[in-house]
């Protein structure tokens, strides 16, 4: 039997550099056929301090184990000033977790995250958050032989044992639901829509304004998922980055906001599944991978689509309307996407417990696919 080499953990620092970071993730998922490669671009820009505007009210710090000169893990770990000074629970955050099956590499990558979250006066840790709540959220436990959605996470099965191991319990569940956008519409919510009095519109959105929009946008999705387990709502500039970053994936009728008596009241957000096109780009979009890019989306639009973002004001929540305004927006663009030649579309995620949303995807034909955990653990 072969001895392991020895195990050292190392910080990402700038002489470091986020390129060995970067790169553990195609170490350690590489051979799984349902792996898809993020573009490295796009997560170094989402780690810059510089680019990513999350870093306005919060802090990271990464770390990368070693076997000899070999990559075998990674983490990190976040301290969200906003969940804070909403919360005022003292609880930082782990994310970007993958490393070889080995109980001494996650203990020792926990280790090094917790013991620096200790140091800056946390008492609780949640994750994997990569990095906020508003990101990739939760490790994959159900759906592993599926490839992950465009902004959705992988993982190996041995990861969740290494995370208990730790000393972690599960925090909550979040849901993924497959649904065919040609199903035939319900009659309950044609009864819930006549029920109302007050007049509804449903219009997709208006490229010409598209900031006003974005800010629209932002506006409906904090005020409706206020309530929600974890919340912490999109800041200004961190919704404009976000709109910005997705605008060459955005078609405007793919973004449907319905009004009640002239004012926004609910909205949905659908995107291409990138991961469609960028399956064998290894995460590299230069030199030639960004035509392919360009060429997958809009001369051949990805069979498969993600709502990633929805919405229902808190004022029509546990009322008739509430439900009538989700369908609404959901009946909209479906058809959109129907017409692009889209036959399956995630809606993700959905917490577990909330019911009235899952009983309004299970209505129209949605399953629940993939099953993604966040964990939590009292520092000691």
């Amino acid at each position: 039997m072969n001895t392991p080499a020895p195990l050292r953990i190392t910080p990402v620092t700038k002489k470091s550099g986020l390129g060995p970071f970067l790169k553990v993730p195609g170490a350690i998922l590489g051979s799984d056929p349902a792996w898809v490669s993020p573009l490295l671009l796009e997560r170094r820009l989402h780690l810059g301090a510089k680019t990513n505007p999350w870093f306005q009210h919060a802090r990271w710090m990464g770390w990368v184990a070693y076997r000899g000169d070999t990559p075998v893990g990674r983490i990190s770990a976040q301290i969200d000033y906003l969940h804070l000074e909403r919360y005022e629970d003292a609880t930082g955050f782990f994310g970007m977790l993958d490393a070889e099956d080995n109980a001494e590499t996650f203990g020792a990558l926990f280790e090094a995250a917790e013991g620096w979250l200790r140091q800056e006066g946390i008492k609780r840790v949640r994750g994997p958050l990569s990095l906020s709540i508003n990101d990739e959220v939760g490790l994959l436990v159900d759906g592993f032989d599926t490839p992950p959605v465009f902004m959705m996470g992988h993982a190996k099965p041995y990861y969740g044992k290494h995370i208990e191991r730790h000393g972690f319990t599960k925090a909550k569940d979040m849901l993924a639901y497959m649904i065919a956008p040609d199903f035939p519409a319900p009659k309950v919510m044609d009864r819930l829509l006549r029920s109302s009095k007050q007049p509804v519109r449903v219009r997709p959105l208006d490229a010409s304004r598209y900031d006003e929009e974005l800010a629209t946008l932002r506006e409906i999705f904090n005020d409706a998922w206020a309530d929600n387990w974890g919340f912490v709502p999109f800041t200004e500039a961190e919704f404009k980055d976000l709109g910005h970053s997705l605008k060459l994936l955005i078609a405007p009728e793919l973004i449907q906001i319905a009004e009640v008596d002239g004012k926004p009241a609910a909205f949905i957000a659908a995107l291409p599944n990138v991961n469609e096109v960028i399956r064998d780009f290894d995460g590299k979009l230069l030199p030639f991978n960004w035509v392919k890019l360009l060429w997958g989306l809009k001369k051949r639009f990805p069979k498969s689509s993600r709502v990633p973002l929805m919405g229902v004001r808190r004022a029509f929540h546990n009322t008739p309307l509430g439900p009538g305004l989700a369908f609404l927006v959901i009946d909209a663009v479906r058809h959109h996407l129907v017409a692009r030649g889209v036959e399956q579309v995630e809606l993700s995620w959905i917490l577990e417990d909330n019911e009235g949303m899952r009983n309004i995807v299970e209505t129209i034909g949605g399953r629940d696919y993939k099953r993604y955990r966040v964990y939590e653990k009292t520092l000691p």
